[in-house]
């Protein structure tokens, strides 16, 4: 039997100015056919683990489209129409396949489709026909539609955040697929959308309130008829109607059973929203908290979340600690600019007044100045020997200049935006954590995997921007209504 992989990932932030182009896939990940399997084979990726699962089997894999970009503004209409009429015809020239595994992000949006996975998925379901199994892997901050659950028979979503358990959600979906093509099991799918928005400060799953939710889930899957089960965590920052939070139970063959477990699971959300609503801590109150707390100390900037599409160079943090003059503070800057500037005046020399961020916006501060000693220079190349989210092994920043300032405070500036997912990042440019009393991660949840182990304290500040933690700040045209915390739920 022959059993296809097919994939186009986008987190798509709408409240960002900038849109996303063919180009930002082109950077990142697009791929057909064999070109596919050397880039995921041994990734921390649910491709990944769909090469592994269907490798337990007599199964052979048909590698068929890989479309991949770093999350970031809606995705313009002419890419759209580029990649997927490219994913079509693709999956047209594959030949006679008995199975589809495929794994969309589900916060897609584009210019012309805001569900973008929907739309693609449809179309999908529409070439193959209503007989061939299609099985579906999710990002946990999916915004989950009736119209992507109508067009696979299962789905599968993250079960942690940071996610790193996406290869085994991998292997999941191909074990899940051999299993249906042996006609041992025929899923049935149903989805409890749940008018709840769980704030992404609260959406770390390990601790409460998350945790609670995966334990009950986990508890249903002891019944042998649940195949699956699956907590979406929701995406606040894609404008679209179906926005929120929600359960996704696959039972086999009895659809009105998936649909009760997956009420059943949205009832105890609702039933303890208030719990998932931010704890917000502000700059000035972290710096304060800072004092008292063993170190290194991870500030978590949420408002300027990479993870999230943020622009990477905000600034609001570093500005506090410049003026409390606090020594020892480690931050990472998307400046192609400055960075071009230290690394033509070469290890050892000064920049007097150098403006460092805030160049890409005015939401997440004003360029920090001040005079820097350069101390390295590197080509930006790093790797990832662990399971970290996101499931890359090899990263690239861009060519990379790190500088101090006369107050202490060390600043790498790259020249492409890298989500701090890997310590790899810092140690490859000689930067060593423990150095530092406070390290500035521009993320929530994602970096935890990297940065928990060498940080014994970790503080989520609340900073304004394109991912702010503040939901309150965003103006909402399309999601649905009424969706507690921004409205009263009976």
């Amino acid at each position: 039997m022959r059993v296809g992989i097919i994939s186009l990932q986008h987190e798509s932030n709408t409240f960002i100015q900038s849109a996303t182009t063919l180009a930002d896939f082109e950077y990142d990940v697009l791929a057909t056919g064999d070109q596919i399997y050397p880039i995921f084979k041994d990734a921390a990726h649910e491709i990944g683990g769909f090469f592994s699962g269907l490798a337990e089997s007599d199964i052979e894999v048909v590698p068929i489209f890989v479309g991949r970009a770093l999350p970031g503004g809606t995705i313009t209409k002419e890419t759209v129409d580029t990649l997927v009429p490219m994913l079509l015809q693709e999956l047209q020239q594959a030949g006679e396949l008995d199975g589809l595994l495929v794994a969309p992000h589900g916060a897609g949006v584009s210019e012309g489709e805001r569900d973008l996975d929907g739309y693609w998925l449809n179309l999908v379901r529409e070439q193959v026909g209503t007989e061939m199994p299609i099985v579906c892997t999710l990002d946990a901050h999916a915004n989950v539609s009736q119209t992507m659950i109508d067009a696979c028979d299962a789905t599968i979503v993250y079960r942690s955040n940071p996610h790193i358990d996406q290869r085994d959600r991998g292997i999941e979906a191909a074990r899940l697929m051999h299993r249906i093509l042996k006609g041992e099991v025929k899923p049935t799918q149903a989805a409890s959308f749940v008018p709840v928005a769980i704030n992404i400060e609260r959406q770390h799953t390990p601790s409460e309130p998350c945790a609670s939710l995966y334990k009950r889930a986990d508890q249903m899957l002891e019944d042998p008829d649940v195949l699956s089960n699956s907590v979406i965590l929701g995406f606040p920052y894609a404008d679209v109607e179906e926005m929120g939070s929600g359960f996704i139970v696959v039972t086999d063959n009895d659809q009105t059973r998936a649909q009760q477990l997956a009420d059943q699971l949205g009832e105890r959300l609702l039933t303890r929203r208030e719990e998932f609503k931010a704890h917000l801590t502000g700059i000035e109150e972290a710096l304060d908290q800072s004092e008292q707390l063993e170190g290194p100390i991870c500030f978590l900037d949420m408002g300027d979340n990479i993870g999230g599409g943020s622009p990477a160079d905000g600034t609001t943090i570093l500005h506090a600690i410049q003026k409390r003059k606090r020594p020892t503070s480690f931050a990472c800057l998307y400046d192609p600019e400055s960075a071009k500037q230290a690394i033509a005046a070469g290890s050892g020399a000064t920049l007097p007044a150098l403006a460092m961020g805030g160049k890409t916006d005015d939401l997440h501060g004003a360029p920090l100045v001040a005079d820097v000693k350069v101390i390295s220079i590197h080509d930006g190349h790093f790797t990832e020997s662990e399971v970290r989210h996101g499931g890359k092994t090899k990263f690239y920043m861009g060519p990379t200049a790190v500088v101090q300032t006369d107050f202490g405070l060390t600043i790498m500036l790259n020249s492409h935006r890298t989500p701090p997912f890997s310590l790899g990042q810092l140690t490859s440019c000689g930067i060593e954590p423990a150095d530092y009393q406070i390290l500035v991660a521009k993320g929530v949840q994602a970096p935890l995997a990297a940065y928990s182990p060498v940080c014994p304290n970790l503080i989520r500040v609340n900073t304004p921007g394109v991912t702010s933690a503040d939901m309150g700040q965003f103006e909402y045209q399309y999601r649905r209504r009424p969706l507690f915390p921004f409205e009263a739920i009976e």
